[in-house]
């Protein structure tokens, strides 16, 4: 199948590349494109069994130094103490700036793995593999990297843009289903704020894109790593455009804090998007059906629409704590909570949020 390249036009600006099978080509890409010395493979416990040494023994066989280092999956492990224990052994291995990281897991292990590039000696080289199709279409790409802390998701992290990104269908035909329903949330973001055509493919399609057929995983993939490509590109740093990319999250991301990160990112974000739709008719920025029309295309996918399809248990005495964590996000844009809404697919707002009243009663709807 032919192989889709994007161009990432970031300072420095890399490629994606996308193309099933592409696993198997990684090494002779980085020798043809890149000067380094040794590769460290970053991993996590999960993906090491499942293409760690595969990957490891490619790369030897191409007459590539390279070894693993993996730590327990999870994003209990996206901490500094993973940092830590991380840059202990690329110093006990002698890595230098030379060398070269490269991430393979899901956005877990790219995030932690980015960090690490990004200080290791002040930064060295590092290239992104994703295995999952969140970190495909969403966290390899636009240079965020990070680690958690018990306060909330991702406060500590720079922007460090890889080398490279190495994209292949294949890999997502091993993983849990739910790991692919947790990545197709993030698809749908894009296609309700900058994708309206792919929304479109998405209700009509949902047997192919759940049943892993090559065109139309191909087809969701190069979309949407298109469209946040074309975002950072025009706005690296987050100061403007690039808070598109948070359609959903402020309300997701207080969901995985208050569970203490023991729920599905994606899941989280589904239930974000819905909270934001309902919030944008509320508003009367959308019109009535826009919020109908997303539940739907995430129920067509087996994605939660509700606060209790998350598992959590949750009732109006709850609602004021988990509005609480909106201002510990990073989505709070000078001083001031900043929403992501819609007037229509493909039409976006950021929106200034002054009180919280409206924020609980559109919220108590959804538990």
């Amino acid at each position: 199948m032919t192989q889709r390249v994007i161009k990432v036009r970031t300072k420095p600006s890399y490629e994606i590349i996308i193309k099933p099978g592409l696993l198997s080509e990684i090494p002779e890409d980085l020798k043809a494109n890149f000067s380094f010395g040794k590769v460290s493979i970053i991993t996590d416990s999960n993906v090491e069994k499942l293409y760690g040494r595969t990957l490891l023994n490619l790369l030897q066989s191409s007459g590539i130094s390279a070894e693993v280092f993996s730590f327990p999956a999870g994003e209990q492990s996206k901490n500094m103490d993973t940092v830590v224990m991380l840059s202990r052994h690329l110093i006990r291995s002698k890595f230098d700036r030379q060398d070269l990281i490269l991430a393979l897991g899901g956005g877990v292990v790219g995030d932690v793995a980015g960090f690490l590039a990004s200080i290791y000696l002040r930064g060295i080289p590092f290239v992104q593999v994703p295995t999952s199709l969140l970190a495909q279409v969403d966290s390899s790409i636009g240079g965020k990297t990070g680690v958690d802390l018990p306060e909330g998701k991702n406060l500590l992290g720079t922007f460090y843009q890889p080398a490279r990104v190495y994209i292949d269908p294949e890999v997502l035909k091993t993983l849990p289903e739910n790991n692919l329903r947790d990545g197709l949330a993030e698809v749908i973001k894009y296609a309700c704020t900058l994708k309206p055509k792919l929304f479109n493919f998405l209700e009509k399609n949902h047997h192919a894109v759940l049943s892993l057929k090559d065109k139309a995983l191909l087809r969701i993939i190069y979309d949407s790593c298109q469209a946040k490509a074309q975002v950072v590109s025009k706005d690296e740093k987050e100061s403007g455009l690039r808070r598109v990319l948070n359609f959903g999250h402020t309300l997701g991301h207080a969901l995985e804090a208050y569970a203490d990160y023991k729920l599905q990112h994606g899941f989280c974000v589904a239930v974000g998007m819905v909270f934001a739709c309902r919030l944008s008719e509320r508003l009367r920025l959308a019109q009535t059906g826009l919020t109908e029309r997303v539940e739907n295309l995430l129920k067509l996918y087996r994605l939660p629409t509700r606060i209790s399809e998350l598992g959590l248990k949750v009732d109006r005495a709850d609602v004021p704590k988990i509005i609480s964590y909106f201002g510990r996000d990073k989505k709070v844009w000078k001083g001031k909570l900043t929403l992501i809404l819609l007037k229509n697919l493909g039409d976006f707002v950021f929106y200034e949020v002054s009180e919280t009243k409206t924020l609980e009663s559109v919220l108590e709807e959804l538990l």
